[in-house]
């Protein structure tokens, strides 16, 4: 028997505190030498410790790197399960309207959509402007254009149009103080036409003006014995041409318009006479729609050219 093999060594380690170093006496003797005490032959193998540790710590480093790793694939696997399940569940689901982002969430299409400049529309064209002044009132004119068909209806009253016609001296076309004071404003034409329904008869007489001023001012300066002269004929009678007969002034634009309105029976208008007086109020209201009209069809066609 060898007493340096005298029975199993136990391995030690110099980084183990509960490890011993490998003895060499016999079993039987169990004293441990300091490291610095005993002969020369049981000095320590520096090169195989140094081996040793050398070793372990390639260990200790490779099992670090190992644990990283695996730290790392769990980390990247929770957080591929997590969105995997956030984006499965909106995926794989057809679950309700609720479960999208609310409206406010959503990017409202102003966002994206590019915002311009508000602009300003030219004004509208006025059409008292086409009729207030003979530079811009250029439409064709006539008694059959002002006033056109063979009768007018207004409510439930049906006249039947009369004669018409169409004077240059205005003042013939007049009588009383009408006549001065249309030739005091320079009229230029004096267009006439005769309504009747029944015994009533309304003649209509337009007179025309280069100015809106003119025309206003002929209608300032009229009086109760200012009166357009009645016509007749083509099957009308005579009428207000001896008899109390009821007479209106007004204007608009560059035309002063006025009535008379009687009976073709010969009598009198009086205060109880409510057909006439209807009725001259009835073309009255006619004759200035249709100037306003005038205006607004040479408006609509200037608008339309450009």
């Amino acid at each position: 028997m060898s007493f340096g093999q005298g029975g199993p060594q136990s391995q030690w380690d110099p980084w183990k505190p509960q490890s011993q170093q490998p003895s060499q006496q016999p079993q039987h003797q169990q004293q441990q030498q300091p490291w610095n005490g005993g002969d020369a032959g049981a000095s320590p193998d520096w090169a195989a410790l140094a081996e040793a540790s050398e070793a372990r710590a390639k260990r200790r480093r490779l099992f670090l790197i190992g644990g990283g790793a695996l730290a790392t694939v769990a980390i990247a696997g929770a957080v591929a399960v997590a969105v995997v399940s956030a984006n499965g569940s909106d995926q794989a689901s057809d679950g309700p309207s609720s479960q999208l982002p609310a409206t406010a969430d959503i990017p409202s299409a102003s966002a994206t959509t590019p915002s311009f400049a508000p602009t300003s529309a030219p004004p509208p064209l006025d059409p008292k402007d086409f009729v207030s002044s003979a530079k811009k009132d250029k439409a064709a004119l006539s008694p059959d254009l002002l006033f056109p068909g063979t009768q007018l209806t207004m409510g439930d009253t049906v006249y039947k149009k009369g004669p018409t016609a169409d004077t240059r001296t205005c003042g013939s076309a007049a009588q009383g103080t009408l006549p001065k004071v249309l030739d005091a404003h320079d009229c230029t034409r004096l267009l006439r036409v005769t309504y009747t329904e029944g015994d009533t008869a309304v003649t209509v007489g337009v007179a025309v003006f280069d100015t809106e001023a003119q025309a206003a001012k002929a209608k300032q300066q009229v009086d109760k014995k200012s009166i357009v002269r009645s016509l007749s004929g083509g099957g009308v009678k005579s009428f207000c041409t001896g008899a109390v007969c009821r007479s209106t002034t007004n204007s608009y634009g560059r035309y002063a318009y006025f009535t008379v309105a009687g009976l073709t029976n010969g009598k009198d208008v009086t205060e109880k006479s409510t057909e006439v007086f209807r009725a001259g109020d009835d073309l009255a209201e006619f004759t200035f729609r249709q100037i306003r009209r005038r205006g607004e069809a040479q408006a609509s066609a200037a608008a339309q050219a450009g």
